[in-house]
């Protein structure tokens, strides 16, 4: 078991939440949980029981916001280490440090923030078909870590996406944009040579890109140059 489903099962119990935890277990290992589907926000899952029907379970969290999100990942892109752990698949084992940091709780604190129901006739929350799903669920979250952020409101595709994002605005911010040092060697390195040579080639102002009522102006000024006696000795 990773840290992120035991915390969850600890914020659980740390919410009353924890009845039945024995026996929804070994429900969930003979898998009596038939298929358990997570969204933003929402968990349901079918469970089955000694009658025909399995019966709908539904947990649903609080998901933050979209400002509060973009303060989460404004805070991990800024720090190497849990940017480079997210984007290799792991969560940090520090994380939950993030969200406490800008007051904000990776894990359920009050039962506000969390709620669940089950259509069996039972009237104990959790009942047995909750608690086995609750523990099918801490397993996905073993199986694939950004499940539980999915569930908070980020998939994994969307918050990698913004810290690559972000780290690369950051880097671009730290080596500003080129200089004109930096960019004389290509600049030099495409220039167009033209070859001057009396009489025999065009002006080289029709080698050059238009220039408008400049070129017009510089013309005499050209010709005047290029038909002028070469000096003995090729001077």
């Amino acid at each position: 078991m990773t840290w992120w489903s035991r915390r969850f099962l600890e914020a659980l119990d740390g919410l009353g939440l924890g009845g039945y935890r024995g026996s929804g277990q070994r429900s969930a290992r003979a898998g009596h949980v038939l298929s358990l589907s997570v969204s933003t926000s929402l968990v349901t899952a079918l469970v089955r029981d000694s009658g025909p029907d399995p019966h709908r379970t539904r947990i649903a969290v609080k998901a933050f916001e979209s400002a509060d999100w973009a303060r989460i990942e404004q805070e991990l892109a800024s720090q190497a280490v849990f940017a480079a752990k997210l984007l290799a698949g792991e969560l940090p084992a520090d994380l939950e440090g993030v969200f406490t940091k800008l007051g904000l709780s990776l894990f359920p604190r009050t039962l506000r923030e969390i709620t669940m129901d089950c259509s069996c006739p039972g009237w104990e929350v959790p009942c047995r078909h909750l608690a086995a799903a609750c523990q099918v669920l801490a397993d996905s979250f073993d199986a694939d870590p950004f499940t539980y952020l999915a569930w908070r409101g980020r998939t994994r595709e969307d918050l990698l996406d913004r810290l690559r994002a972000l780290r690369i605005h950051a880097a671009d911010r730290e080596t500003g944009p080129p200089t004109l040092a930096d960019q004389l060697d290509s600049f030099w390195g495409e220039r167009t040579e033209v070859a001057v040579t009396g009489g025999a080639t065009a002006p080289v102002l029709d080698q050059l890109d238009p220039m408008g009522s400049v070129t017009d102006l510089l013309r005499p000024a050209y010709r005047a140059m290029t038909s002028r006696p070469r000096a003995e000795g090729g001077q």
